[in-house]
């Protein structure tokens, strides 16, 4: 057995290294759908730790998937890939699967230099610093200290390192469509020292309306859209309200207020001050949990905006769902949780058991191919797509330990699963 001690020693000599792997890849704007020049790259540095590295090439068939999510129109996908790293095992053990997502939000208001990563008293500071390039970071030392360890695992490491997860997880998508097996699967994101067994799902949605144009003393000629978005946001807020009182005492989500709120991020209409606009555009999202399904949310905002008080009939809008994600759900007690948090406490960094307030790609893993899914990973999300988004050093550092005393147990022969 490789001690704690060892472990630890050996992860510290390498965290120089993961320094400089985290700020490389944070220099790269990859925007989704602009992840390409970071994704070779990270070929290239797997391919440094003698593991097995796999483009797995992506194609514009995608979009006809009915689980393609479609929030930035035009993207293509035929030339791009993800990829696939694997460090083989002996034979006879768990094998566990990694998931990391390489795309990162476009810069907040007030940041100056996003793709310019600073380095402060051992905090990293820049776009994507914690979602979800300290994650990738994390893994990348963890697999590295591996190797150095000389550890020889009875499982297979497998990762995933993927693109476009922010606008709603195309990459795994893509992953999971081209087939993968493990007892067990960590996507990796900022968790903030808990291990999410419960995530919430989500749909983003598009509206546009449609009234009639007219100057403003026409009263009684005119319907503007953009009162018709108005009354359509508190239907929606009305129908959230309900859905909420609808979604308590499902265990873990119940200690949050509103584990799964509705969020209006965009809305567009008119040109003139004076003048109704006849037509109007509405973005937003609406948080699910695990009582419900994408498709009956889905179906059920539709009817909330033709009975919901906002006087609209199906003809007056087109209701377009951009990106739909269902809620993942593992046992707290499988052992994949239980055995995460076993390795923390024999790394002395203690997590706990949790629900995610926020949507990811475990439900890819999870629901469509049957691997028990949890997340995990260093940072936290109260900084992530902020102005102020930064990891510390040592975060990653704890998290590398954990996931090799985790791995060091999972994959080996007979290990729980």
């Amino acid at each position: 057995m490789i001690s704690n001690e060892r472990i630890r020693h050996t992860v510290n000599g390498l965290l120089a290294d993961a320094e400089r792997f985290l700020v490389a890849i944070m220099k790269y704007p990859s925007t989704s759908g602009n992840e390409h020049d970071l994704m070779l790259f990270l070929e290239e540095e797997f391919r440094r730790l003698r593991a097995d590295v796999e483009c797995v090439p992506m194609s514009d068939a995608l979009r006809a998937d009915p689980d393609y999510s479609n929030p930035i129109r035009g993207i293509t996908y035929d030339g791009r890939f993800n990829l696939r790293v694997r460090r083989p095992g002996q034979g006879g053990g768990n094998t566990v699967l990694f998931n990391a997502h390489t795309d990162v939000v476009p810069p907040s208001e007030g940041m100056t230099a996003p793709w310019s990563p600073r380095v402060e008293d051992g905090v990293v500071y820049g776009r994507g610093a914690c979602d979800d390039k300290g994650p990738l970071t994390a893994l990348y030392l963890a697999m590295a200290a591996l190797e150095a360890l000389n550890a020889d695992l009875d499982g297979d490491v497998v990762a995933h390192l993927v693109c476009e997860e922010e606008i709603g997880g195309n990459g795994s998508l893509a992953m999971v469509r081209a087939g993968a097996e493990a007892d067990g699967c960590i996507v990796l994101e900022p968790t903030d020292g808990r291990v999410f067994t419960s995530i919430r799902g989500a749909v983003w949605f598009r509206l546009t309306f449609r009234g009639k144009a007219g100057h403003s003393g026409q009263v009684g000629q005119t319907r503007s859209a953009l009162l018709m978005a108005r009354d359509a946001m508190a239907a929606l807020e009305n129908y959230h309200a309900d859905l909420l009182a609808r979604s308590r005492g499902i265990a873990l989500f119940d200690r949050y207020p509103n584990p799964m709120p509705i969020t209006f991020g965009r809305l567009e209409a008119g040109n003139w001050p004076a003048a109704a606009p006849s037509r109007s555009l509405l973005e937003g999202v609406l948080g699910l949990l695990p009582n419900k399904t994408k498709e009956t949310v889905c179906k059920e905002m539709r009817q909330a905006l033709i009975h919901g008080g906002a006087d609209l009939s199906p003809e007056d809008f087109d209701l377009e769902f951009t990106y739909r994600h269902d809620s993942s759900v593992v046992d707290p007690e499988h052992a994949l949780p239980r055995q995460l948090l076993s390795a923390g406490a024999r790394t002395e960094t203690p997590l706990r058991i949790d629900a995610m307030t926020a949507s990811c790609d475990a439900w890819f893993y999870n629901n469509q191919l049957g691997i028990p899914t949890v997340v995990y990973g260093p940072g936290t999300l109260a900084v992530a797509h902020s102005s102020g988004e930064q990891i510390g050093l040592a975060d990653i550092a704890r998290t590398a330990a954990v996931l090799i005393a985790f791995m060091l147990d999972y994959c080996r022969t007979g290990g729980n699963s």
